[in-house]
C-alpha cells in the first residue's frame, strides 16, 4: 500500500478541501460511509505533471458523424453540422501534442477500448481500418473493449499483431488459442524521466456481450487490480493509470475499493464527463479510495465526438494533487487532416455503393439514442421489433424482443440509405425464432431491465407485448409487472404456462446480454437467417414514407 503525503484527518480545514476541488475542477463522489477529508500536500517544487489525451468507444466511426452519432452526409458536412471522425481526431491530437511539446510538457495518448463495431468500415475490414488509422495518428496504449471480440479471438489476434502500440487487458485471461502470448497485461511508459504504469480491465460481461470463445475468461476487476497494483509498486512504480473498459459506475466502485490507483481513464458506458455540458458529471469526478485519497475519473462519451484532455499533477507518492482539463468537442471548426481523409476515401471506395443505396423515405426522425433505447420504449426499438414480426407474417410468431444495446444510432428524416440502416444495426445479427413459455418471457424481461442504472444494452425493446416498468424496485425483485400480449386486436394478460412464438436476434437467442433462458429453455429455436439490417431495410421500404411511433409498449410507473 502506498503512503501518500495526503493523510486522512477527522478535522480537515475547509480551505484545503475547497482548494483541491477548485484546482481539480471536479465533483467528489464518496463511495460508502464517511466524508472526504485531506490535509494540504507538502510543498513539492519538483512535482511531476502529466497530460493524458484520451478517447474511448469510437465504434468504427472512421468518417465524421452527425448529431445522431451516425455517419454524416455530404450535405451536412458542407453545412458544418458534422463531428469527429479520424480526420478531425488526427488534427486535434497533432495540434494539442505540438502545443504540449512546445511547453516542454509530458503527455501520453490513450484509448479506453471499443474501436470495433459500428460502421461499414468494420463490416468491410474487420477492424483493420481502425487499427491502421490509430497507428498513423499515434497512440501509447489501448485497452481491450468487449467489441474487439465481436469477430472472435482469431480476428482479434490479427488486430493486435497489426497494432504498433500495446493492447492491454489485465483481467482477461487467455488459456490458449490465437491470443496466446499476444495480449499484454499492462504496459510501462517512460515519460519525462518517470515510469507510468498503465493497467487495464475489461468488463467480465464480455463473455455474454461478445464472442471471446472458450479459451478466454475474465477475472473480477477489483480482485485483479488489488494484486496488479501491488506488483507494479514492487517494481518501484507508484504512478498508476487505470485504462478501463467497465463503465463509469464500476470505475467509481474500483476507485473506492483499490488503493494505489492514481487516476482512471474510462470507457464502455459512453459517459460524457464535462465541466461545460449541463447535467454531465464533472470532469474529473473524484472518488475517495480506501486510504482517503482522491482518485480522478474521466471519460469522453463515444463515437469520436470528443477528445479528453486531462492534466494530472502528482505528489512524490504517486497520488494526484490536481486534476484539470475537460472534454473537447471535435466539431466542424476543426479541419480534418488531409492525409487521413485521403486514406479514408481510398478505403471507402469499395463500400460507397452499398452506403449510398436509398432504402426508403422517413417522415420523421427515428430516435435510436442510447439514452432512450437502454432505459425506456424507444422509436427505433419499436421499428426494429415491428420489422421482425413483419418479416415473419403468416407464421406463428407474435412477440419480438431485441436488446436496446443492439441499436447503435438514430435515422434522420428524409431519404434513409443502406448505410444508415447498417449504422443502426452493425453487428451482422440475424433474425432468430423460438417458442418460449410466458413465465420465461416475463423472467427474461425482468433480467433485461435489471441494469437500467448502468445503461446496460440488455434493456428489452418489444413488439406484440407490453408491460409496466418500475425502476424504483430492486433488480430482479419485480420491476416488471402487468405483462400483456396482443391477441388479434385485444391485449390479454400473458399466460405463464402457454408457449409463445418469439422473434429475437441470434445473439440473444444464444443467451447473449444475459438472456440465458433464451438459450436453455427455448423450444424449436432456429436462427431464421436474414440479417436484421435486411429485415429493417425491407420494412422501411414497405412502409414508406415511414413514421415512427411510441405507443405505450413500456409503461413507466408513476
Amino acid at each position: 500500500m502506498l503512503i501518500s503525503k495526503f493523510k486522512s484527518n477527522s478535522e480537515p480545514t475547509a480551505m484545503n478541501r475547497r482548494r483541491f476541488l477548485q484546482v481539480a475542477g471536479a465533483s467528489m463522489v464518496v463511495a460508502g460511509a464517511g466524508t472526504f477529508s485531506m490535509t494540504s500536500a507538502r510543498a513539492n517544487t519538483g512535482a511531476f505533471a502529466l497530460n493524458v489525451l484520451h478517447i474511448n468507444d469510437m465504434h468504427s466511426r472512421v468518417e465524421s458523424i452527425s448529431g445522431f452519432d451516425s455517419t454524416c452526409s455530404v450535405d451536412a458536412e458542407d453545412a458544418g453540422e458534422c463531428f469527429g471522425g479520424f480526420g478531425r481526431l488526427a488534427t486535434k491530437l497533432r495540434e494539442r501534442r505540438a502545443e504540449l511539446e512546445g511547453e516542454g510538457a509530458n503527455f501520453v495518448t490513450l484509448d479506453a477500448g471499443d474501436q470495433s463495431q459500428g460502421s461499414l468500415f468494420y463490416i468491410t475490414y474487420n477492424g483493420k481500418a481502425e487499427i491502421e488509422l490509430m497507428n498513423t495518428i499515434g497512440f501509447d496504449a489501448m485497452a481491450l473493449g468487449n467489441h474487439e471480440f465481436d469477430k472472435g479471438p482469431d480476428n482479434l489476434a490479427e488486430l493486435i499483431e497489426l497494432a504498433s502500440f500495446p493492447v492491454i487487458s489485465g483481467n482477461t485471461k487467455v488459456g490458449g488459442g490465437a491470443l496466446s502470448g499476444l495480449l499484454e497485461e499492462y504496459t510501462i511508459l517512460e515519460v519525462g524521466g518517470e515510469k507510468i504504469a498503465v493497467l487495464s480491465v475489461l468488463t467480465p460481461d464480455t463473455a455474454e456481450l461478445s464472442s471471446p470463445g472458450p479459451d478466454v475468461t475474465f477475472e473480477d476487476e477489483i480482485a485483479y487490480l488489488q494484486g496488479a497494483v501491488e506488483r507494479v509498486n514492487a517494481e518501484g512504480i507508484n504512478k498508476v493509470l487505470l485504462l478501463s473498459h467497465v463503465g463509469f459506475a464500476r470505475d467509481q466502485e474500483i476507485a473506492a475499493a483499490v488503493d494505489g490507483i492514481s487516476a482512471i481513464i474510462g470507457g464502455h458506458s459512453h459517459t460524457l464527463l464535462s465541466n461545460t455540458v449541463e447535467g454531465a458529471p464533472a470532469y474529473a469526478t473524484l472518488v475517495e479510495n480506501p486510504s482517503g485519497r482522491a482518485v480522478p475519473i474521466v471519460q469522453a462519451y463515444a463515437y469520436s465526438k470528443y477528445l479528453g484532455d486531462l492534466k494530472l499533477e502528482f505528489d512524490e507518492d504517486g497520488y494526484v494533487t490536481a486534476a484539470t482539463g475537460d472534454t473537447v468537442v471535435l466539431d466542424a471548426s476543426i479541419e480534418p487532416d488531409a492525409d487521413i481523409e485521403a486514406r479514408i476515401a481510398e478505403m471507402a471506395e469499395p463500400i460507397e455503393r452499398i452506403k449510398a443505396a436509398p432504402v426508403a423515405e422517413v417522415a420523421a426522425d427515428i430516435d435510436g439514442s442510447r439514452e432512450s433505447c437502454r432505459a425506456m420504449e424507444c422509436q427505433m426499438g419499436n421499428t426494429v421489433t415491428d420489422a421482425m414480426l413483419a418479416r415473419l407474417a403468416g407464421q406463428d410468431y407474435t412477440i419480438a424482443i431485441t436488446n436496446g444495446g443492439g441499436l447503435r444510432a438514430s435515422i434522420g428524416a428524409g431519404t434513409a440509405t443502406m448505410g444508415d440502416v447498417l449504422t443502426v444495426l452493425p453487428f451482422q445479427n440475424t433474425l432468430a425464432t423460438m417458442k418460449l413459455s410466458g413465465a420465461d418471457i416475463v423472467a427474461s424481461l425482468e433480467q433485461g431491465v435489471s441494469q437500467i442504472e448502468e445503461g446496460a444494452g440488455r434493456f428489452p425493446q418489444v413488439s406484440g407485448l407490453r408491460f409496466k416498468l418500475d425502476p424504483s424496485v430492486a433488480p430482479m425483485e419485480g420491476r416488471v409487472s402487468e405483462v400483456e400480449v396482443r391477441e388479434g386486436d385485444a391485449w390479454v394478460a400473458i399466460d405463464p404456462a402457454k408457449m409463445y412464438g418469439v422473434a429475437t436476434n441470434n445473439f440473444m437467442r444464444n443467451g447473449g446480454d444475459g438472456y440465458a433462458l433464451f438459450a436453455t429453455n427455448a423450444v424449436d429455436a432456429y436462427d431464421y437467417g436474414p440479417g436484421l439490417e435486411e429485415v429493417l431495410a425491407e420494412y422501411l421500404s414497405d412502409n414508406a414514407p415511414y413514421t415512427p411511433v411510441i405507443d405505450g409498449r413500456i409503461i413507466m410507473a408513476q
